[in-house]
């Protein structure tokens, strides 16, 4: 009985062996490992470590944790370009011209969306990539409650449209700490440089999600 009991001991090891092995075959026939992506353990746990395309197949959890990394990204990116200021105050410098140069402009455009557009960019996103910032707010992407890294939007009635946004930091309670472009310290929509903002969220008009897929189904 013993015996018996040692054979199915190193069948059940070898058997589990191939689920904790990151480069085993099975983790190849199963599709679980993928570019950029390294699958550890029975549970699938997974860490991205370097291409932010990689796809986790692994969990929900795995998912979500991909996310929250994509979202800590893109705001050091935002934070690194806290005290750019344009060069004479007419949409200009170096910062600002390579921040409307991702969407295609030059300088002395406005570039709050540019700046929202290089950021994701630079996070390793394709979209979005607009200088127009009504363009960052279709029905597909709009949320209702805002995540970090989420895109804000300031609706201008005299306007009627959306003129200024800039990306969410965090929330407390009713106020949403802001970083964006093209404001300054009274956080006006032509300002002259990159800041940290404090807004209530009355003021703000829309929030767009570009970090999770596109919602099949567009929010009434």
């Amino acid at each position: 009985m013993a015996t018996v009991r040692i054979v199915l001991g190193i069948i059940c090891l070898a058997f589990f062996g191939q689920f904790i092995e990151p480069n085993s075959d099975f983790l190849r026939r199963e599709g679980r490992k993928v570019e950029g992506v390294k699958a550890e353990g029975l549970g699938f746990s997974a860490q991205r470590i370097a291409h932010r395309g990689a796809k986790l197949y692994s969990s929900d959890s795995g998912n979500r944790r991909l996310s929250t990394v994509n979202r800590e990204l893109i705001l050091r990116i935002a934070g690194s370009q806290m005290g750019v200021r344009e060069a004479t105050g007419k949409n200009d410098g170096t910062a600002v011209e390579a921040y409307l140069g991702y969407t295609g402009h030059k300088k002395g455009e406005p570039w709050c969306a540019s700046f929202v557009s290089w950021v994701y960019g630079k996070a390793g996103y394709v979209q979005p990539r607009t200088a127009w910032s009504p363009a960052l707010f279709p029905l597909a992407r709009q949320a209702i409650h805002p995540l970090p890294a989420d895109v804000f939007g300031i609706y201008f009635p005299k306007l009627k449209r959306i003129a200024h946004c800039g990306l969410v930091e965090k929330q407390q309670g009713n106020w949403i700490t802001t970083i964006e472009g093209n404001t300054n310290i009274a956080g006006n929509r032509e300002g002259d440089g990159v800041y940290r903002r404090l807004r209530h969220r009355r003021h703000i008009k829309s929030y767009a999600n570009w970090i999770e897929p596109e919602r099949k189904e567009v929010m009434p």
